[in-house]
């Protein structure tokens, strides 16, 4: 076997070049081991509905509410939005990098003996004048993200409250008019038989056929309406169209005060999560302002360098980097961040009118319909009392077709004038419940805040 002899000084060299070489390794391996890799997120390719709950039993209201909590297919996509602002908050907190900085300048002509060389080492000064800050409305922001999201938690919800009691008031309209309509449906068949054997006249069947198609497209009209409000219902549950919910029959909503109401008046702000979001909103900006005025100060990068020249020369010390404001002062930043924050604050206090002054006008709304409703249900008996008086004259032929027809007509449209008052002012008690709040998630299930960032400050 023939051997290479190789002098010390080669095999010096090629020694050290071997361990530079796995060091090289090493550390190119332990700066990518932190880096972030990329991986696919495949979109969906087919509806994510089921078709079907995993309860069998009738569902109340609140569980309505609990579910479409839980599933709706829009809150999942909004609180994705949670994770986009902790990564912002995240990335606020980071320090910029230091720059590092070398070069080598071999010698290509003259006395010099060596190649010269040059090291340096700087870090920008200025980003940390403005950390605090940055860092600061990063948080707001944050937490403004949070509270929106429980702000489309309560309309969410309120929708699905609204719905499911819009849901069983109808079914409730239902056997008022079917049992019209069959009333009327037997008055409409013995009249055209009568017709047929010429013992009545166009002039004394035609009411009776007009209040029949009167119900029967007050029917269509119910069914209709009643199928769009199920398809509702089944998209916020994340379920397909025609999967079946069964609903309790009963109404049952959260307590309901309209005096309390007005004396919580002043503090909705303080419960309310659009107001809280914009409150923070508000405070992130104000940071914002707070971190452009810093950054008019010059530009700063402190830092050290070493050099060698072709005579092994070697110095080394501090460097410096000032930025001089001749022409850019940040003026313009600093005078857009100060006119968002006044837009911001025109923005909350227009919000804070309109949500008082919304809840203050659905109340009195709901005292005007309670005054006719009563009147309506005070009226009801006597209408009721005279469709009854004029089926047994009509049978007792003491009454004329039309008479009777125009009398038990009258009755129905009572009774449905009657539920349609009720439906409204459940509607209206249903939307201010969830202008405040009742039976939702409050502001306090949101994530801990300091108590600046909770008051907007």
């Amino acid at each position: 076997m023939a051997f290479l002899y190789l002098p010390f000084t080669t095999r010096h060299f090629m020694i050290k070049a071997g361990y530079r070489a796995h060091g090289g390794a090493a550390l190119a391996a332990l700066l990518l081991g932190g880096c972030a890799h990329y991986t696919p997120l495949p979109l969906a390719v087919v509806p994510p509905l089921t078709a079907s709950l995993p309860v069998s039993t009738p569902l109340s209201i609140a569980d309505v509410v609990v579910l479409t909590l839980e599933r709706s297919p829009d809150l999942r996509a909004v609180r994705a939005k949670r994770g986009v602002a902790q990564s912002q908050l995240l990335q606020s907190g980071i320090l910029p990098n230091p720059s590092f900085s070398g070069a080598l300048l071999p010698l290509l002509s003259g006395a010099g003996a060596v190649s010269a060389w040059t090291l340096g080492l700087s870090q920008d000064i200025k980003s940390l004048l403005t950390y605090l800050p940055k860092r600061r409305a990063a948080g707001f922001s944050a937490g403004q993200v949070d509270a929106d999201i429980l702000w489309q938690e309560w309309q969410v919800a309120g929708q699905a409250r609204q719905i499911t009691v819009d849901l069983i008031a109808g079914e409730r309209t239902r056997p008022p008019l079917e049992q019209a309509f069959t009333l009327l449906s037997h008055r409409n068949a013995v009249l055209q038989q009568a017709l047929v054997a010429g013992n009545a006249t166009l002039v004394t069947a035609a009411p009776t056929q007009v209040a029949l198609q009167a119900v029967r497209s007050s029917l269509d009209a119910l069914d209709q309406r009643q199928l769009h409000l199920r398809h509702q219902l089944n998209a916020l549950l994340g379920l397909v169209p025609e999967a079946d919910v069964r609903l309790a029959p009963e109404i049952a909503l959260p307590a309901f005060d309209p005096a309390a109401i007005r004396l919580q008046l002043a503090s909705l702000p303080d419960r309310r999560p659009d107001l809280l979001a914009l409150r923070l909103g508000y405070a992130a900006q104000d940071e914002i302002v707070r971190q452009q005025i810093l950054a008019q100060f010059p530009d700063m990068i402190l830092g050290a360098g070493s050099s060698s020249d072709n005579s092994r020369v070697i110095n080394g010390g501090p460097q410096l980097t000032v930025g001089l404001p001749v022409f850019d002062r940040n003026q313009g930043n600093v005078a857009i961040a100060r006119t968002t924050r006044a837009q911001l604050n025109a923005e909350y206090a227009a919000r804070l009118a309109a949500a008082v002054g919304e809840v203050s006008a659905l109340l009195r709304e709901m005292e005007q319909m309670s005054v006719q409703l009563s009147i309506l249900r005070r009226d009801l008996p006597a209408t009721r009392l005279a469709a009854e008086r004029a089926s047994a004259a009509f049978g007792a032929s003491a009454l004329d077709e039309r008479s009777y027809v125009d009398l038990l007509t009258n009755r129905f449209t009572k009774e449905q004038e009657v539920m349609t008052f009720e439906l409204g002012l459940l509607d209206r008690q249903v939307a201010m419940q969830t202008l405040v709040g009742a039976g939702l998630p409050s502001i306090e299930s949101l994530p801990a805040m300091p108590a600046a960032k909770a008051n907007g400050q």
